[in-house]
């Protein structure tokens, strides 16, 4: 790894290997994230090269990529579901809470005679 006299200066050259294929990558990111990044994309790499009869790295890359990008918009359904489960219940809760307001000057026993109509 090398720093080099960027115009930021937070910014340095990382070295990673890619499916036996060395790349220098400039970021001012955290330099073990990069790694990990990489290591990441070797490993899609390498599954479907094994899978596929394939030898090509340029269409075991675009393969691996359909596979990162599904990964990832499965992952954005299940975010948006969550997002919306999340905001049903906020809903309730507030809802409720806003009953339990109306009513703070009457019991408990008379707010559950209440709800319970």
């Amino acid at each position: 790894m090398t720093n080099r006299a960027n115009s930021d200066p937070g910014e340095q050259t990382v070295r990673v290997e890619i499916y036996n294929q060395t790349y220098s990558i400039r970021s001012d990111g955290d330099n073990e994230y990069i790694h990990q990044l990489a290591d990441y994309v070797d490993r899609k790499m390498r599954e479907i090269s094994s899978g596929t009869m394939t030898v090509d790295s340029l269409k075991v890359a675009i393969l691996a990529a359909l596979h990162v990008a599904d990964e990832y918009h499965q992952l954005i359904g299940q975010q948006k579901q969550v997002d919306a489960q999340l905001a049903s219940r906020s809903a309730e809760c507030t809802e409720l809470l806003d009953r339990v307001l109306k009513h703070k000057d009457i019991t408990p026993q008379e707010l559950e005679t209440d709800q319970s109509m």
